[in-house]
């Protein structure tokens, strides 16, 4: 007679996984923990997920995407945070991408009490017609390209569901981030400058970069200096300045894409020559600042933006952050509002900057920018309070939301 034997795998989740790594210990033993379980429990979706995030975080993003599929092909619906008899019950809608494809949403309630159903849907995932009763519906998925048209799918599938009316963050508003799509929705907003951003076939490019045509034949009004990036391009992924035609012929020559983004580079620098980018989340309208990142190069991210090594650059991101109701966010906060106003959605990230002329110039806006409070309290130690804040905001939002319906 065959023993039989309860699996037990408790599902780490994201925010666990991430804490893990950001503590700078080695993800190598639990991975190893995984893949044990994995042995005797080769179906467990909940243990692949897992998997496939330690696997992202460690440099094996197509090893790891490869897991997240094999996860799906077995289960769609996933409860990293199951509920409480009382607590708030949101179903998330998740696109089948990496860890960028998505608002972080397990990172944002990750103390709250709030319990998530995460149901995943894709080109090649069954759309999952009975799902478990819940409070509140959110939208997760990202604008990306590649997202595209599961934003269109969840959009027609929301009508099977009883529970979606007024999901927060519908999917079609997010589709309307795209960068392009994104440049004309927010253009005319006064004290606001967003790059119009136009998108470009190689062959257009290539006959450009060839000096047989001007860049207007593909961005009306435009010259060089211009971005580029290929579309499905993240976090800065292949993302150049172009000065002159020469420059654009040598990218076009490395980077292998079908279209990309041009956007008009605008020189943010402020008196020191320093660049920075903040990055603002609105909770109902309400700006939180996330972080800043100060750099000599124009193309600031947070994690080359070298803030760890620099004590300068700290101490002025504490000092910002503190001040930001009555600083940055006093002086942009109508901008702010009317970029709200106008994506409609509950919540939304907004990468920006100040011109030396006072304006607000906004590169990117996302509903799935990468937001934490994982960053070493050690070397950061002002930026708990603020970011629970921001946790507050949303978890307050969240709250709101379900009692009006």
């Amino acid at each position: 007679m065959t023993e039989f034997v309860e699996n037990t795998y408790q599902p780490l989740g994201m925010a666990a996984i991430m804490r893990h790594a950001f503590s700078g210990e080695s993800m190598l033993p639990l991975s190893d923990k995984i893949i044990a379980h994995l042995n005797t429990w080769q179906e467990d979706a909940n243990a692949m997920m897992d998997l496939s995030l330690i696997l992202q975080m460690t440099g094996h993003h197509d090893v790891g995407m490869a897991m997240l599929n094999q996860a799906l092909s077995l289960q769609q619906v996933f409860t990293p945070i199951p509920a409480r008899p009382g607590q708030l019950r949101v179903t998330v809608f998740m696109a089948a991408g990496d860890l960028m494809a998505n608002t972080p949403i397990e990172l944002l309630v990750e103390n709250s009490d709030i319990a998530l159903t995460l149901v995943y849907i894709g080109e090649n995932i069954p759309v999952v017609k009975d799902l478990p009763p819940c409070d509140l519906m959110f939208t997760a998925v990202g604008h990306a390209p590649e997202n595209a048209a599961v934003l269109s799918r969840l959009a027609q599938t929301l009508g099977h569901y009883p529970q979606a009316y007024d999901i927060v963050n519908h999917p079609e508003r997010i589709a309307m981030l795209a960068r392009d799509s994104a440049s004309k929705l927010l253009r005319d907003i006064p004290g606001l400058i967003m790059p119009p951003t136009v998108l470009a076939q190689r062959h257009a490019l290539t006959v450009i970069a060839a000096g047989e045509q001007r860049l207007e034949m593909v961005s009306p009004g435009v010259d060089f200096p211009v971005i580029i990036r290929p579309a499905n391009s993240h976090a800065g992924k292949d993302l150049e300045r172009i000065d002159a035609a020469p420059e654009l012929a040598a990218y076009l020559a490395v980077v292998q894409a079908d279209d990309f983004y041009i956007a008009p580079f605008i020189d943010y620098s402020s008196a020191d020559g320093q660049f920075r980018k903040y990055r603002v989340i609105l909770v109902e309208g309400r700006p939180f600042l996330a972080h800043v990142g100060i750099s000599s190069h124009w193309m600031v991210h947070y994690l080359n933006a070298g803030m760890a090594e620099n004590a300068e650059k700290r101490t002025e991101e504490a000092r910002t952050m503190e001040s930001f109701g009555t600083g940055f966010s006093l002086r942009h906060g109508a901008a702010l509002a009317a970029v709200a106003e106008r994506t409609q959605l509950a919540y939304v990230g907004v990468d920006c900057a100040e011109t030396r002329e006072g304006k607000l110039l906004i590169f990117e806006v996302d509903s799935n920018m990468v937001v934490h409070d994982l960053d070493s309290p050690e070397l950061y130690p002002y930026k708990h309070a603020h970011m629970q804040k921001l946790f507050s905001a949303f978890e307050g939002m969240l709250k709101a939301q379900s009692q009006s319906r």
